[in-house]
């Protein structure tokens, strides 16, 4: 029986719950996100672009950043944070109490990252994009771009870990 999550959303989201459930793919994420600042939902959207080969611009990662940054600092980071915070427990609430109430909001972070999501499958259809030669290409270019957007350079084990799991599609 499929997950009833994944009949849901659009073709982004659900090509996000896949690839997230990938060997090493979770713990990639985080680690580029704790240790480079990454908003995970930006690297899925320029990976699934990369899917279809898809090649992002600098600028136009920048404007993807740039639209998704108010979400991100108001709604998403702030639920992340507060449920983090909960996982250690509390020293005055019971802790059984506290990890339900933890388990909420993490189910609220992840309907924030949902929503995100979506609005940036809407913005997909009008972004500027160059055709790719391969979906490796592509998602190299893209993370790149990242890169100079971000002004950082990822981890290079994380983004390999990434890419592998990207492509391993292709070649099964």
């Amino acid at each position: 029986m499929a997950d009833p999550q994944m009949q849901q959303g659009s073709p982004f989201w659900r090509f996000s719950l896949r690839f997230y459930r990938r060997p090493g793919a979770a713990d990639a994420c985080i680690a580029l996100q704790d240790g480079c600042g990454v908003d995970v939902n930006i690297l899925l959207f320029l990976l699934w672009l990369a899917t279809a080969r898809r090649r992002v611009p600098v600028a136009a990662a920048q404007e993807i950043c740039a639209k998704a940054a108010g979400w991100r600092e108001d709604v998403v980071t702030p639920l992340r944070t507060l449920r983090r915070r909960l996982k250690d427990g509390s020293t005055l609430v019971e802790r059984g109490a506290a990890e339900l109430f933890r388990t909420r909001i993490k189910a609220a972070e992840l309907e924030s990252e949902r929503l995100q999501q979506e609005a940036m499958f809407v913005l997909a259809e009008g972004l500027a994009t160059e055709n790719a030669a391969t979906t490796e290409a592509a998602a190299r270019a893209n993370i790149a771009a990242y890169e100079q957007v971000l002004a950082r350079t990822f981890a290079p084990q994380p983004v390999d870990v990434l890419l592998s799991a990207l492509l391993a599609d292709e070649t099964s």
